[in-house]
């Protein structure tokens, strides 16, 4: 019985070919992309779409592009976990898009580049670039690895998918389209991928709700399991989830992958204006909306369905990674093909991620280090490397401190607040409670007695992962500041205007293009009369 515990179906005939229907089509996009565009084979068309791209099929990508495999299984585990907490980030998208699309989007447009990284050599220095683009490819690399394996584990745990045959498929399926079709192909299979995880999302909460008496009837549930209790407003940085560790750490995080990430810049700047480039970040901020909402419901679904037997003290399942595929093979293994569906949500996830992170990995390579032609150092060059290095290096080896120290000594129950569950329902126990006491087990085995933590677990290392970016940014411009000053870098010769946000670029908006009798278009694609 749904609910109760015990093994689950695995996939059926069905399932696999709606999954496979699903690859097909996302290969099938890309081949069609190639031969559209087989005439304009220019670097510019295959990296930026020609620059032509309107705003609503940008924003469902720049939407998909971070709603990795992993966002579609981790976050209706949070809701059932640790309750609506999560639904805050809503305040975040919305501080983060008025930021990137009034400060960075003009910025950016107006100086015509392809990366991210030549703003920096633009700035700084053609070394503080290349170094730059190193960093962000090792970061890049590492979590598209990332993307790709953890959500193919725990979906093979329990579908019975083949583990090597799924990353294989998905790496070379979004190499293909990627290599044929450039950044139209991913951007038109990012919304085909958007649509999917929404439909994904939907059957859940649908099968839920029939299940459980109505959508009433969940939100009931939740509201008696403390699910529904979002609002903390307690001050402490190091508790993981609080109203205020969400909106400031959560606004810098979301502002640093959307407004300088290459995956995210290369999308806006692909628009044809200004204009479609700001909207798609307003589209944009609206589809995470609506993807957090649906995959929070999709969480608390979850919770009034195994509010009486949770799935993992049961043994049914090892980590809780696993809990979202064990609900859809538990609630819609009867609807041959729903199953497929979901899997096929999850992977369009990791599809969408990993296709962005390939093609901004090549488009980073070609400009910041194939184009460039390598000089000598001049000593201005050299003072500007000092400048912008000390601070980079100080600000990521302390990043790198706390978030390892994180994951070795992972915070407390205290810090993090797991909310009850249960087994009373069960049909294999005792009808005995139990209660979550810790967030996460560590990976790293360490090399203390069990039960020791050094001082620094409880304090240094229990800062919140949404205060990184924050900790990160302050530690590298202040680092950064301090050295201009003990150099005297802050007397160089002025740089140009150009390289900094301009006043016409604040809340400078306009549908407006160059096609228009009677207007032309400034450097910020506002209209301006002629007549």
């Amino acid at each position: 019985m749904v609910g109760t515990g015990g093994p689950v179906a695995t996939f059926s005939v069905w399932d696999y070919v709606v999954f496979a229907g699903t690859i097909i089509g996302a290969a099938g996009i890309g081949l069609f992309q190639a031969i559209r565009t087989r005439k304009e084979s220019s670097s510019e068309e295959f990296l930026l779409g020609g620059r032509q791209m309107s705003a609503v099929p940008v924003a469902m990508s720049l939407t998909a592009s971070f709603m990795s495999g992993i966002t579609v299984i981790g976050t209706p585990t949070e809701a059932y976990r640790f309750g609506a907490a999560f639904w805050l980030f809503g305040f975040a998208y919305a501080i983060m898009s008025a930021i990137t699309a009034e400060i960075f989007v003009p910025l950016f447009y107006r100086l015509g580049i392809t990366s991210a990284y030549e703003y920096l050599e633009l700035r700084f220095s053609q070394p503080v670039r290349i170094i730059g683009t190193s960093m962000y490819i090792i970061q890049t690399a590492l979590y598209t690895g990332l993307v790709i394996y953890a959500p193919a584990l725990a979906l093979n745990q329990i579908t019975g998918l083949d583990l090597w045959g799924v990353l294989v498929a998905t790496g070379a399926v979004c190499i293909l389209y990627c290599t044929l079709g450039g950044l139209k192909a991913v951007i038109w299979t990012d919304v085909m991928q958007m649509v999917i995880m929404l439909a994904g999302f939907l059957a859940v909460i649908a099968r839920g709700a029939v299940l459980q008496g109505g959508l009433g009837k969940i939100w009931e549930d939740a509201g008696q399991g403390g699910r529904l209790e979002a609002f903390d407003f307690d001050p402490d940085p190091l508790k993981r989830h609080t109203f205020w560790t969400i909106v400031i750490g959560g606004s810098v995080m979301w502002v640093s992958i959307y407004s300088i990430n290459q995956s995210q810049v290369q999308r806006y700047i692909s628009c044809k204006t200004l204009g479609h480039a700001k909207m798609s970040l307003y589209v944009n901020m609206v589809g995470l909306w609506l993807t957090v909402s649906l995959a929070m419901l999709s969480g608390l679904t979850m919770y009034s369905i195994y509010k009486k037997c949770d799935p993992l003290l049961n043994g049914d399942i090892t980590t809780y990674d696993q809990l979202l595929p064990y609900l859809v093979m538990d609630i819609l293994a009867d609807y041959p093909g729903i199953p497929g569906l979901f899997v096929a949500a999850a992977y369009s996830g990791t599809l969408s991620t990993v296709s962005s992170s390939i093609n901004a990995l090549v488009a980073v390579t070609m400009e910041d280090l194939i184009a460039p032609v390598f000089k000598h150092l001049t000593q201005k060059q050299t003072s500007w490397l000092n400048m912008g290095l000390v601070g980079m290096v100080v600000g990521l080896v302390l990043t790198l401190w706390v978030g390892i120290g994180a994951q070795v000594y992972p915070p407390t129950a205290e810090k993090t607040n797991p909310l009850p569950v249960s087994t009373a329902g069960c049909n294999n126990t005792m009808g005995e409670d139990y209660t979550t006491a810790t967030p996460w087990t560590s990976p790293v085995t360490l090399p203390t007695s069990p039960g020791v933590r050094p001082p620094l677990a409880d304090s240094w290392y229990s800062l919140s992962y949404l205060y990184f970016s924050l900790l990160g940014t302050l530690i590298t411009v202040v680092t950064g500041l301090l050295v201009s000053m003990a150099t005297g870098g802050c007397k160089q010769t002025k740089l140009s205007p150009d390289l900094f946000v301009k006043k016409s670029d604040l809340l400078c908006f306009s549908w407006c293009t160059e096609s228009k009798v009677g207007y032309s278009v400034n450097t910020c694609s506002c209209c301006i009369a002629t007549k």
